[in-house]
């Protein structure tokens, strides 16, 4: 019991060293997808599709819990807002993973649009990648704060403010990511290419990416 109370007990003392172990370990695994460093099966075209279509509903149903949460809270309905926002964080977690899955074991696809759609549509990807980055320390430091205090408690922490900058990135973030998924997937076409060397790569070219043939897609 000792044990399990001191283990209870550290993260409360430290939110901020198990924040910024969680944000490490989140960061690795998804540079690890993108370099090829992690053990992850090769998928098929058509699984990596479905992948993709999981993770738009995935992120959908995440900002639907996240606005909600929102709405409790400014209703004072502290544990419905505690409910709704450890389901959003929930859902991002099955996210991560099948985001690693999609990422380490299949491709990436570029749109198959030029001119100003393809511009706007790489700015909104580009800010989309941007703030999921910038959010992932924010969200798990609210995170944290919410798993570990009391709602008593956590009106004198930092956790009102620090959820309020979490809400909004993440949210946007969301919201950005499923716009660019409609663009990509049901208004225009998309081809098949590699993983790409960053969020730099989004901004290089507005010109449609001839298509390439993936290990994936053979017979």
């Amino acid at each position: 019991m000792a044990v399990a109370d001191d283990l209870q007990r550290w993260p409360k003392a430290h939110p901020r060293v198990v924040t910024t172990v969680l944000s490490i370990v989140g960061y690795a695994l998804v540079i690890g997808a993108f370099g090829g460093m992690l053990p992850l099966p090769e998928f098929s075209r058509d699984v990596v599709i479905l992948l993709g279509d999981a993770i738009a509903v995935v992120n959908t149903l995440a900002l639907a819990a996240i606005l909600a949460g929102v709405y409790f809270v400014r209703n004072d309905e502290i544990r419905r807002h505690r409910a709704a926002m450890l389901t959003a964080f929930t859902l991002i977690m099955i996210f991560l993973v099948l985001y690693l899955l999609k990422v380490g074991g299949g491709f990436e696809k570029a749109i198959d649009v030029g001119g100003p759609v393809r511009t706007a549509y790489l700015l909104m990807l580009a800010v989309h990648i941007l703030l999921s980055a910038l959010a992932v320390p924010v969200v798990l430091h609210a995170v944290v704060l919410g798993l570990t205090r009391s709602p008593a408690e956590l009106r004198d922490t930092i956790h009102p403010k620090v959820g309020r900058v979490a809400v909004t990135a993440w949210g946007l973030s969301l919201a950005l990511g499923i716009v660019t998924y409609l663009l990509l997937n049901h208004v225009y076409g998309w081809t098949p290419r590699g993983h790409s060397a960053g969020l730099l790569f989004l901004l290089v070219s507005i010109r449609p990416l001839p298509p390439t043939r993936l290990p994936s897609d053979r017979e």
